[in-house]
């Protein structure tokens, strides 16, 4: 049975979460890890827990969302997933990243690319992989059917949506993303999102006020 970990890292209060079964496989999907400290917390984790880190998955590559990828890349030996048009806005980051007064980032290199369709197994469990894009080209969701469960990134928050004035965000793709890929699944499929509290489709489908405005 699935299992999921949540932690909130770094100064853009991001999610991270740490997917895991019976099997003691896992994926980390977005380490915002930054602070040693951070990175303490992820780790001692996994240690406790006896869990073998198969796969490092981005949503999407703004930097709260990957400031751990090479401290997980070196730490475990693992490879990075994510879609191809996130490979420029990764590099971005290390342009950027002292604007934010991030100094000590490290950039990291995707080993696999991701694209609609395509699945990540680990154990049981099967990700599907949809092609979300409007906060950014290249955004990603991983969904779990079996479980009910979508890793959405910043698409869709409780009772919000992801932003769109950053580089490649783009509102009315964002709006018909979220209503033919997100709310195209059962109204009892749980949304963990890359910032917030968790939230259901059928939920946001009835309650958000940015959906609402764009049916």
């Amino acid at each position: 049975m699935l299992q999921i970990k949540h932690f909130v890292y770094n100064a853009f209060m991001e999610n991270t979460y740490v997917l895991y079964d019976e099997t003691k496989n896992c994926v980390i999907i977005d380490p915002g890890c930054y602070e040693q400290q951070e990175k303490n917390t992820l780790s001692t984790f996994i240690q406790k827990q006896g869990l073998t880190v198969v796969q490092l998955l981005n949503t999407h590559c703004h930097i709260d969302h990957v400031l751990g990828n090479q401290y997980i890349k070196t730490t475990y030996q693992t490879k990075l997933a994510l879609h191809h048009l996130e490979e420029p806005i990764l590099q971005a980051t290390a342009i950027y990243a002292p604007q934010y007064g991030i100094t000590n980032y490290e950039l990291s290199q995707p080993d696999t690319l991701l694209k609609e369709g395509d699945q990540i197994k680990f154990g049981p469990v099967i990700l599907d992989v949809l092609h979300v894009p409007g906060h950014s080209p290249g955004h990603i969701a991983f969904y779990d059917k079996k479980n009910k469960a979508c890793f959405s990134g910043d698409v869709l928050f409780q009772g919000n949506i992801g932003r769109t004035d950053l580089p490649g965000g783009h509102r009315d793709t964002l709006l018909q993303t979220i209503r033919q890929k997100i709310f195209s699944l059962d109204d009892e499929v749980v949304i963990y999102p890359g910032h917030g509290a968790q939230t259901t489709v059928g939920e946001e489908q009835r309650n958000n006020p940015f959906c609402k405005c764009s049916a």
